[in-house]
């Protein structure tokens, strides 16, 4: 299994992009995306349900794979041109950051480990993927190369 990316967005934005079959990062822009490569994993964190709450969901909610093709732009009207990247995303249950903060290279031993998510999208290895796919129900190779 190759790395991936956890990628920070509500609960209810990650939802658009599953049901769409793509993602979006850093609010559209492009630069993030670009750092994305077809075929890595990609796996949503929701800090909250709805962006701006403080529900705190702190949860896995989506994995899915970068699909072939460059970042597009879309109009959502009202100046809003994000880009998005298209994605295969998997059936995958929710599942609560915390059991797992101590079993990830990216949060072990970090007090703070919020801190490492804040900009919103964050490399992460083989061993985190892994460990991401497998507590979400995610098929032992999540289709990943």
């Amino acid at each position: 299994m190759t790395g991936g990316w956890i990628v920070v967005a509500s609960a209810e934005h990650v939802a658009r992009g599953v049901a769409g079959g793509f993602m979006q990062a850093g609010h559209g822009k492009l630069a993030p995306l670009r750092r994305i490569a077809a075929g890595d994993a990609v796996i949503c964190y929701s800090p909250s349900t709805t962006l701006g709450d403080s529900d705190r969901l702190q949860a896995f909610t989506a994995f899915g794979v970068v699909q072939e093709g460059a970042p597009y732009q879309v109009d959502m009207g009202e100046g809003f041109r994000p880009f998005r990247r298209n994605v295969a995303w998997h059936q995958a249950r929710q599942v609560p950051i915390r059991p797992l903060l101590e079993r990830l290279e990216l949060t072990a031993g970090v007090p703070n480990w919020g801190y490492r998510l804040r900009f919103g999208v964050v490399p992460i290895g083989a061993q985190d993927v892994a460990v991401i796919a497998k507590a979400m129900g995610v098929e032992a190779d999540g289709g990943l190369a």
